[in-house]
């Protein structure tokens, strides 16, 4: 029974029925829709276009437009390459490897072209037959020696790679120069970085002394293998430039023992030979050994301990231990005597004798055969001989006669 203080609980009344219209918009689950038609491109619908007519006037001056664009084209394509063309003229003004090379030689190597060594031995210049018969008379000279010297020695050497790092090599044309210390051998390295520099160099007194000695500036023989050290000794032209061995052994001393800036032979030998052959010397001369006495260097070059040393140094070295001509064929033997007119002819065999001439040499401060004699007036006969001895082979090979002031007797 329900409780009467209660309201009574009364049915809701149903919703009024929907309008016919809203009732087909909420459509019973169970019907399907039918599926949307697929359109193809061309059908979408497209956005109306509208053409803008062009005048006349209009299609005038976009014509000049496109013209003055392709007129200012061409000029600005004009302005760069002359542009372009002047950076290139004022490179190879300043630039002397842009310039032309006349110390690349194209056809050296080419087949049928004549080389150096060609030239030398069959000259077709008329004004090198004379110079060609010269140094045909020093060549067989060096050989003369070399028999006598053979048949009178029992030595037997073979060269090694090692005996080669005076000789260095030209492949542009084909040349082999073995330099000797005291004989024009800066002057001949700076002509040779010339030769091998490919357009860096033009003019050899433009290079300094101290980079004329740089290993690395110049290639020498003893950094080829076997067989390319041979067909070079075969093919290429050799070349040396010799002087009378004592002028260039008193020059050695002069430059090395007399001059302040040479510190480093100072300490190496100087202090050596002032231990060895001074008396009671004094301890900064012992120290320092800048001031070596002509007559204690000639001790030190005669002394049996110093050959127990090792090989002489470059400087004082013999030309046969340096170069080894009773090795070596040389198709050319320059002398220090005849140094410029010997340079320009090989320079003209190479082909480059138009364009590169030999520097000159201060004749005012070389060693001469006067000052020689002034330096070995000092020097006791015995020592004389034994120094003798020891360049007796370069005198004889390079057909220097005995000096007419040593006392050989």
């Amino acid at each position: 029974m329900l409780d009467s203080s209660l309201p009574s609980f009364q049915q809701p009344a149903p919703p009024p029925p929907l309008p016919r219209r809203s009732r087909q918009w909420y459509a019973p689950a169970r019907m399907r829709l039918a599926p949307l038609p697929v359109l193809s491109p061309h059908q979408y619908p497209q956005e109306p276009r509208t053409l803008v007519p062009v005048r006349p006037a209009m299609k005038q001056t976009l014509s000049e437009l496109m013209r003055m664009s392709r007129i200012c084209r061409m000029v600005f394509a004009t302005c760069l390459g002359s542009f372009v063309l002047v950076i290139f003229y004022f490179q190879s003004l300043f630039n002397p490897a842009m310039q032309t090379n006349h110390f690349m030689v194209d056809g050296c190597c080419k087949k049928g072209s004549r080389n150096a060594l060609q030239e030398l031995y069959n000259p077709l210049q008329s004004d090198l037959s004379g110079a060609a018969a010269l140094h045909q008379a020093r060549r067989d000279q060096v050989v003369d020696a070399c028999r006598i010297y053979s048949a009178s020695s029992r030595k037997r050497r073979v060269l090694t790679p090692g005996d080669l790092k005076h000789l260095v090599v030209d492949e542009d044309h084909e040349l082999i120069y073995c330099y000797v210390p005291k004989v024009a051998c800066t002057n001949w390295k700076r002509v040779m970085m010339v030769l091998t520099g490919r357009g860096k160099y033009t003019d050899p007194m433009k290079i300094p002394s101290n980079e004329a000695h740089i290993p690395s500036n110049l290639k020498t023989l003893n950094q080829y293998s076997i067989p390319e050290i041979n067909h070079r000794l075969k093919n290429y032209l050799k070349f040396i430039f010799v002087r009378e061995p004592f002028e260039r052994l008193v020059s050695a001393y002069r430059n090395k023992f007399t001059l302040k800036y040479n510190s480093s032979f100072h300490k190496r030998f100087g202090t050596r030979i002032i231990r060895r052959y001074r008396k009671n010397a004094a301890q900064d001369a012992l120290v320092n050994g800048d001031d070596v006495k002509f007559k204690e260097f000639i001790e030190y070059l005669v002394d049996p301990a110093t050959q127990k040393d090792g090989p002489l140094n470059e400087h004082w070295q013999t030309v046969y231990q340096l170069c080894h001509p009773c090795h070596i064929h040389y198709d050319m033997v320059g002398k220090y005597e005849t140094l410029e007119e010997d340079s320009n002819y090989l320079l003209q065999l190479v082909g480059v004798g138009d364009f590169l001439h030999f520097p000159s040499y201060a004749k005012s401060t070389r060693t001469t055969d006067i000052m020689t004699a002034q330096f070995f007036s000092n020097i006791s006969s015995q020592k004389q001989i034994q120094v003798y001895q020891l360049y007796k082979l370069d005198f004889l090979m390079f057909n220097y006669s005995i000096p007419s002031y040593l006392r050989l007797d």
